[in-house]
Parts: C-alpha cells; sequence; structure tokens
C-alpha cells in the first residue's frame, strides 16, 4: 500500500508566493528592457579662420573683431534707415506674430511643470439609489434593520462632499525632463524670433538702398534727357539748314523715347520698393523718407568678419539648432522612461451620507482610501518602442541640421566676404569707364559741332556713358548691400 504524503497548506501557499514574486520580477525585468539605438554626437568644429582668395579690401578674417557685436542703431548712420528700422520692430506682423508662438512656448513650460505636481480635486454630489428587489442588494435591504425594526427606504437618497488626490511619482524624471525639453524649446524660439529680427533689419536696410538707388538712377534719366532734347534741337535746325537727313532726326527722337520708357520702368520700382519697405513696417503705403542725394557719398563701412567659432555665439540660427539638439535629447529620456514602472498614488476623503442630518457626522459619515500602484508594460510595447525610435530619428535629425547650419553660415560669410572684394574692384574700374566716357562724350560733341563726326557717333557714345553711369549705381547699391548682407550673416542686427 502506498502512502501518501501530505503537504502543509501554509508551506503551499509560500511556494505561490514564490513563484509569483519571481514572475512579476521577471516581468518588471522585461519591461524594463531598453532597445539599443544609433546616437550621434554634434560636431561644432569649424577652420581657425574663413580662406578669401585675392583679398585686396579692408576685410579682416583673422581676429576676433566682429562687426555682429554692434547695435543695429551703431552700424548704420544714416538716421532715416534707422527711424524705418525701428518702425519695422515694433509693427511688422510676421514678427508680432512669431512673439505668439514664444508666449505659447512660455505656457508650455507651465503645463509640463504643474504635471510633476500632485493634482487635487474638490467636489460635491447628490443623487437617489433604488435597488432591484431580486438582487442581492435588494434582498439585502429588504432584511437588514437600520434602527428599531426599521427597514432601509426603496429609495435611498445619498449625499457627499470631499477632495481627492493623484499623483505620478516622478522617480525616472520622465516628467522633469519633459519640462526641460519645453524649456530648450522656448530658449530655441527665443533664438528664432532673433533670427527672424536680423533678417527684418537686413532686409529693411536692402530695400531701402535699392530705393535710394533708384532715386539716382532716375536723376540720371532725367539729365540724359534734357541733353538728348536739347541734341534733337540743334539736329532739327541742321536738318533745316541742309546738313544732316530726316535719318538724324528720328535716330535722336527714338533715343529720348527709349528713355522716357526707361524711365516709367524705373518709376514703377520705386512704387514698389517703397510699398515692400511699407509692408516691411506693417503699414499701409506712404512715402518713404530718404535722402538719395547723399547715396554717392556713402562710405562703406570697415569689416570685422571675426573668427568662424564665432559664429557659434552670435548667429541666431546655430543657437537654435543647438536649443533643439538639447530638447530632442531630453525627448529620448522621456521615451526612455516609458520603459520602467509608473508610481502612482491616488486618495481621497470627504464625508458621505443618505440623510443631510448625518452628512458631518464624525466619524460615522467620514471616507478616506489612499492607494499605490506600480504600473509597468508588459504585453505589445510597439507603441513604446515606435515613440522611442521616433525620439531618437528626431535627435539625430537635428545634429545634422545643427551640422548643416554651421556649414551654411561658414559658407553665407566666405561668400560675402569674396564678394566684397570683387565689388571694391568692380566699382574701380566701372569708376574709370565713367570718367572715360564722360570725356567721351565731350570729344564727340565737339567734333559733331566741326563736322567732324555723325549723329550716329554722338548717339552710341551718349549710350555708353549712361549705360555706365546706371551700371555704377548699380555696383555702390551692391557693395551696400554686401556690407548689409554681411553683417546678418555673421549674426548682427538682433542685439
Amino acid at each position: 500500500m502506498k502512502t501518501k504524503i501530505k503537504m502543509n497548506p501554509t508551506i503551499q501557499i509560500k511556494k505561490i508566493y514564490n513563484f509569483l514574486l519571481v514572475v512579476f520580477v521577471a516581468s518588471l525585468l522585461y519591461a524594463c528592457a531598453i532597445p539599443k539605438l544609433t546616437k550621434k554626437n554634434q560636431n561644432n568644429k569649424t577652420p581657425l579662420a574663413y580662406k578669401i582668395l585675392n583679398d585686396t579690401t579692408n576685410t579682416k578674417s583673422s581676429d576676433t573683431n566682429n562687426i555682429a557685436k554692434t547695435n543695429w542703431k551703431v552700424f548704420f548712420s544714416d538716421q532715416n534707415l534707422v527711424a524705418l528700422i525701428d518702425t519695422a520692430l515694433q509693427n511688422n506682423q510676421e514678427l508680432n506674430i512669431f512673439l505668439q508662438e514664444i508666449n505659447n512656448a512660455q505656457n508650455e513650460i507651465k503645463a509640463r511643470k504643474g504635471a510633476y505636481l500632485p493634482f487635487v480635486n474638490g467636489g460635491a454630489m447628490i443623487g437617489v439609489d433604488k435597488s432591484a428587489r431580486y438582487t442581492r442588494m435588494g434582498a439585502v435591504d429588504e432584511y437588514v434593520n437600520i434602527k428599531d425594526d426599521k427597514k432601509i427606504p426603496v429609495v435611498l437618497g445619498n449625499m457627499g462632499f470631499g477632495v481627492n488626490a493623484s499623483w505620478q511619482v516622478d522617480i525616472w524624471r520622465q516628467l522633469r525632463n519633459a519640462k526641460q525639453a519645453s524649456v530648450n524649446r522656448y530658449l530655441a524660439s527665443i533664438e528664432g524670433r532673433n533670427f527672424l529680427v536680423t533678417n527684418l533689419v537686413a532686409n529693411v536696410a536692402t530695400a531701402y538702398y535699392e530705393l535710394m538707388a533708384l532715386d539716382n538712377q532716375l536723376d540720371i534719366l532725367d539729365k540724359n534727357i534734357i541733353i538728348l532734347q536739347n541734341a534733337l534741337k540743334i539736329v532739327n535746325l541742321e536738318k533745316t539748314a541742309g546738313q544732316v537727313t530726316e535719318l538724324a532726326v528720328r535716330r535722336f527722337q527714338a533715343e529720348v523715347s527709349k528713355n522716357r520708357s526707361h524711365k516709367y520702368y524705373i518709376q514703377q520700382q520705386i512704387v514698389e520698393t517703397e510699398n515692400q519697405i511699407n509692408f516691411l513696417l506693417g503699414r499701409f503705403p506712404q512715402p518713404i523718407i530718404r535722402s538719395s542725394s547723399t547715396f554717392n557719398d556713402l562710405k562703406l563701412q570697415e569689416i570685422f568678419a571675426g573668427i568662424p567659432s564665432q559664429l557659434l555665439a552670435n548667429r541666431p540660427d546655430i543657437r537654435q539648432a543647438e536649443q533643439e539638439i538639447i530638447a530632442n535629447k531630453l525627448d529620448i529620456k522621456v521615451a526612455k522612461a516609458n520603459f520602467y514602472p509608473t508610481f502612482n498614488i491616488t486618495s481621497s476623503v470627504g464625508f458621505e451620507a443618505f440623510d443631510p442630518q448625518y452628512l458631518i457626522t464624525t466619524p460615522k459619515s467620514m471616507f478616506f482610501n489612499l492607494l499605490g500602484g506600480l504600473v509597468a508594460p508588459l504585453v505589445n510595447r510597439n507603441a513604446i518602442k515606435a515613440q522611442y525610435y521616433n525620439a531618437n530619428a528626431r535627435q539625430i535629425q537635428s545634429v545634422y541640421h545643427y551640422e548643416r547650419t554651421i556649414l551654411n553660415g561658414y559658407v553665407e560669410v566666405a561668400n560675402q566676404l569674396a564678394k566684397i572684394d570683387n565689388l571694391s574692384n568692380s566699382f574701380t574700374a566701372k569708376k574709370e569707364q565713367v570718367d572715360a566716357l564722360n570725356r567721351s562724350v565731350n570729344i564727340v560733341i565737339n567734333l559733331f559741332k566741326s563736322a567732324r563726326a555723325d549723329y550716329v557717333e554722338i548717339l552710341l557714345t551718349q549710350r555708353d556713358a549712361i549705360e555706365s553711369k546706371m551700371d555704377l549705381i548699380e555696383v555702390k547699391k551692391e557693395q551696400l548691400n554686401a556690407i548689409v548682407k554681411m553683417y546678418q550673416v555673421l549674426g548682427g542686427g538682433w542685439q
């Protein structure tokens, strides 16, 4: 006969508890398993100096002096331009729209900060309840006496008030990291605003110099039209005297009409440029005050480009990209914390009774509870993994964007340094051409008067002279705009 061995129930329960504990710990370890990621660290190394070939201007690119540190009110000497920029910084709609984005980012910080603090709610309730007769609660109500053979009413009122609280304990700093990421995005939005200010200052200045150049080109056309009209009168007299034919008269008339047509084209450009400036200033079209007569006398500022590493501190777009990297790195930590267990605490306390006279009876009508829970993801973690991988992908994207922004800044500065150099040489050569053609015009007119040159030579020489003068104005405008662009790409204008 076999003997059955009976096991102590206490030992059985203990083994079950141990087994469940092992399963629970193993599940937590599985839940906390973090997938491996491919990370990328940003490279912010820059060349020691800007490499400029054939630099014959007064640009300085090997020392730490930098015009980006100069306030725009000091950088621009034209007070009309300073007044326009000041108005634009106050009224420009795009800038004001972006300021609201900064307010949104600031409010996001407050929301994130409140997330890791306890949530406490208060409330009150009142209602009635009737249990069905042939249910457990209905049967109990039928046979249970409240007091002195008085049974529970069929329709029972209920009322109460109290407070309840919930708190997610930020063990893994998930909520704090999310808040800090919002702080960095707020800082990034401020740098975005600074970048917008830099562009706005440069756009107003560029349009202003464009307007002054058009005024001077219009003045050259007006003077040339007067000269051609006087020449036309002379040719008409010479035709009457039989010295020239009708062809000469028609050629001079055609040249006058051509210049008049070009004049209307420039007038339209002036209107559009004025309206462009007014748009940047956030106002309806009105005349732009400027001193175009001093355009040719405007002196070019001496350029100090500093060293490339200063771009990291001066250019708002680079600083903005850097803040985005920091925020995205924190997003990875936030997504990583989703794999860990979360510890939540909930509690409530208040008074509840079926009759108002018992509502604040202590302690019989008082209730309270306190619950702490540990929750970890076990099954179907694909959504958490996807968030984790996406956070890492955004971080890598921000690193590439940061490096690209640095490279773009370096290239822009190098291009402008070369452009300033080449425009300086071009202006010198163009000025020599204008001087030579002005002398040629005087010579050919004298030759024509003495019948040693025909009207065609006058027309061609006069046409070349006016074109060279227009080109000289254009080169001067490009020089001024290149200085403004250099100020912009170095990160100036937002201080």
